[in-house]
């Protein structure tokens, strides 16, 4: 069994295709749906959690990039650059899923990449621009 969170970037000729639906229709794959901006006529991101066995799971990846959807794994949407970080705490409070934590011996903030579910509000909130989203 495999599961992943990855960030799928549709062209706009597929934003109103049953993409998602034939993952799990044809490939028997289950999904989560984290974060989703998708409007007709225009590029669409997804941000997908997607499991199933692993032979489905890389034949229903090979599908969407045959199609022209875009991969790539969630942990180089949103990355923290260190050099930047003052470790101030703000990101700490906004964070949903504790992707981002003091810790407490070091009081240095640390970032777990494989909770973090790119909603990118550490990168609005933090004051010295070290969270930041790649694409």
């Amino acid at each position: 069994m495999v599961s992943k969170r990855i960030v799928l970037h549709f062209p706009s000729r597929l934003v109103d295709q049953p993409i998602v639906y034939k993952l799990v229709k044809v490939y028997d794959l289950n999904f989560n749906i984290l974060k989703a901006s998708v409007t007709p006529e225009e590029e669409g991101l997804m941000v997908l959690e997607l499991s199933g066995e692993e032979k489905n799971y890389k034949d229903g990846l090979e599908y969407l990039k045959s199609s022209g959807v875009k991969i790539q794994p969630l942990s180089e949407d949103i990355v923290r650059n260190e050099t930047k970080c003052t470790d101030c705490g703000v990101c700490v409070s906004m964070c949903p899923v504790q992707a981002l934590i003091v810790d407490p011996s070091t009081r240095k903030v640390k970032f777990d990449n494989e909770k973090c579910i790119a909603c990118e509000l550490c990168v609005k909130i933090c004051p010295s621009h070290a969270m930041e989203l790649h694409f």
